[in-house]
């Protein structure tokens, strides 16, 4: 597939058969930067390729990482917290696990190292704030400038005058924006533990906690044990230090897993959709995904390393749900809910601002398209199903997400039995490879 050209999906009836997901986004980039900043080598197993590992990848290479493909993993030999590479510019494309992680730890490195590091993207990630991290770096004492807009990418880092990090006082942060800012924070930190524990406040709700719960996940396994009171005050130890993790396995993705899931509640009839790599044993927040689709009447048999799905109920039941525990997958139970009696709300999701595209927007404009009757609002989305469906052409204003859940529009013909469906037009489909880049041939 091409970029700037389209993918014309047929009507479809029933779905079956297996699929094995590809690795965490989340996880491959969390851990390839801790792997990139521990004392020793790492092999990554079962690593997402996709454009936003490409550009961490392509980022620790800059570093002075030495990275090899080995057998179908690959090995990290780190940096053991010391810059080899002093100057760079980095080009880090839409990944959000890249851009914010990486301002961080180069921010506080270059409070420890003389050195200069211009970090930028496409013009999208340049509408992405990150002026609540960079107010944080601010108050430790480091020294940076905003090469365009205050308060957003590009960037540039460079080593502070004075080398006196301001570690006396708590170090706040607010939680209602994205947790990546808090994440960043904890992975950069113990850098900069050798004379003192850290301590870090969140101000405000802290917004997709399980992110965070697999940051400090992985932090434990690469040797960093981060304490917390409630989503309140998070402590680095005092000289804390990465180590390798020989043989790391990063599990499947769960957001990913959503549509599949929806796929097998919409139209696995005669037999179970299988979804291999991520279950019940998943350290990642979007697997609770499953309980929102049992809600709305799948049938899903979980086991530790996979799920089997199955139509349950159906039409489905439209449901109201907070899901500020599953941003990423609640795109997906927006397209669940066109399948739905009833109006489907999903609220406290005001993140979706501020990712690849405007989604509440992006959702609200496409959904329309294919009949469904929408209200927005600043953090909620409502969907009532479509009384006829209509032909559509989906924008995926580059959004991989987008690309993805109006695949399952091509269901439209089954919902209450019609024998003809209509097909579903997805314009750039390759702006998939981000997370999944066979989604389709999957599909």
């Amino acid at each position: 597939m091409l970029k700037n050209l389209f993918l014309d999906i047929p009507p479809l009836q029933t779905a079956g058969g297996s699929v094995r997901l590809p690795g965490s986004k989340s996880i491959s980039n969390r851990a390839l930067l801790l792997a990139g900043l521990s004392s020793g080598q790492s092999l990554l197993h079962n690593l997402l390729v996709s454009d936003d590992t490409r550009v961490m990848l392509d980022a620790l290479r800059v570093l002075g990482c030495d990275i090899q493909d080995q057998d179908g993993c690959v090995q990290v030999q780190g940096l053991a917290g010391r810059l080899i590479t002093r100057n760079a510019t980095l080009f880090l494309g839409n990944a959000g696990t890249a851009m914010r992680p990486l301002t961080a730890v180069l921010a506080l490195m270059l409070t420890q190292q003389s050195g200069c590091f211009e970090l930028h993207g496409v013009p999208r990630m340049h509408e992405r704030p990150i002026g609540d991290l960079l107010d944080v770096l601010q108050q430790l004492g480091c020294q940076f400038t905003c090469l365009g807009q205050a308060g957003f990418p590009p960037v540039r880092l460079e080593s502070p005058t004075s080398q006196a990090l301001h570690l006396n006082q708590p170090l706040r942060i607010r939680g209602d924006v994205s947790s990546q800012f808090l994440s960043a924070l904890l992975m950069a930190l113990p850098l900069i533990s050798h004379q003192r524990e850290v301590e870090i406040e969140v101000h405000g709700e802290l917004i997709s906690k399980p992110y965070v719960d697999i940051t400090l996940n992985l932090m434990a396994r690469f040797g960093v044990h981060v304490t917390r009171e409630g989503w309140r005050r998070f402590t680095i130890p005092r000289n804390s230090a990465y180590q390798a993790v020989e043989h790391f396995q990063v599990e499947g993705d769960a957001s990913s897993a959503s549509y599949f899931i929806a796929l097998g509640a919409i139209a696995a009839q005669d037999a179970p959709l299988r979804i291999l790599g991520v279950g019940s044993d998943s350290i990642q927040g979007d697997i609770q995904f499953v309980e929102a689709a049992r809600a709305m009447g799948a049938q899903i048999d979980s086991g530790p390393d996979g799920l089997e799905v199955r139509r349950g109920q159906f039409p489905l039941h439209a449901i109201t749900l907070d899901c500020n525990h599953i941003p990423d997958a609640a795109m997906t139970l927006a397209m669940m809910a066109l399948y739905a009696h009833g109006t489907t709300r999903l609220c406290n999701i005001a993140s979706w601002r501020v990712k690849e595209t405007d989604r509440i927007a992006a959702m609200s404009s496409e959904l329309r398209k294919l009949g469904a009757h929408v209200e927005e609002g600043a953090d909620f989305i409502a969907i009532t199903a479509p009384t006829r469906w209509l032909p559509a052409t989906i924008k995926t204003f580059d959004d991989h997400r987008m690309a993805m859940c109006f695949s399952l529009a091509a269901f439209n013909g089954q919902k209450w039995g019609d024998a003809v469906g209509l097909p579903v037009r997805i314009l750039d489909p390759h702006c998939v490879a981000k997370t999944f880049p066979r989604y389709f041939e999957t599909f």
